[in-house]
């Protein structure tokens, strides 16, 4: 059972090269603060957040957006709800158990190369913000 108000399809974007019926696990170090490993795996309702995701990843590899389902319980993501914006606008969730990959995304929106820099400023703006923790 999760808390999590929302159905799906789930995404999540990465630089791995992934096939149907992998799992992604947590206990993997974070794509934004490599200093971190993750509690969590997290994922989104939103394609297009996914592909985000793979994009602003620290590893310099083609991102890549899969399909998946939540193989047990999931929550809210507590590093954007309530924290940054009011409810879960992101549809962004996490949870400790594995995601099953359906199959690869292909058609999701590509960040512009100025977008990308933007992105990857205010990453390493959070990085070096004491203020900017992962709650994990």
């Amino acid at each position: 059972m999760t808390d999590a108000p929302d159905e799906g399809p789930f995404f999540h974007g990465t630089k791995a090269e992934l096939k149907p019926g992998d799992l992604l696990t947590p206990g993997f170090r974070s794509n934004y603060r490599p200093e971190i490993v993750m509690n969590h795996i997290y994922f989104t309702a939103l394609r297009d957040g996914a592909g985000l995701a793979a994009e602003i990843a620290a590893v310099d590899t083609e991102p890549h957006v899969y399909e998946v389902e939540p193989t047990g319980p999931f929550e809210n993501d507590p590093n954007v709800t309530d924290k940054k914006f009011p409810g879960n606008p992101t549809r962004s969730y996490r949870s400790a158990a594995p995601l099953r990959v359906v199959r690869e995304i292909t058609d999701w929106t590509r960040l512009t190369p100025q977008a990308l820099q933007t992105w990857r400023d205010r990453l390493e703006a959070i990085r070096n913000d004491e203020r900017g923790e992962i709650l994990n």
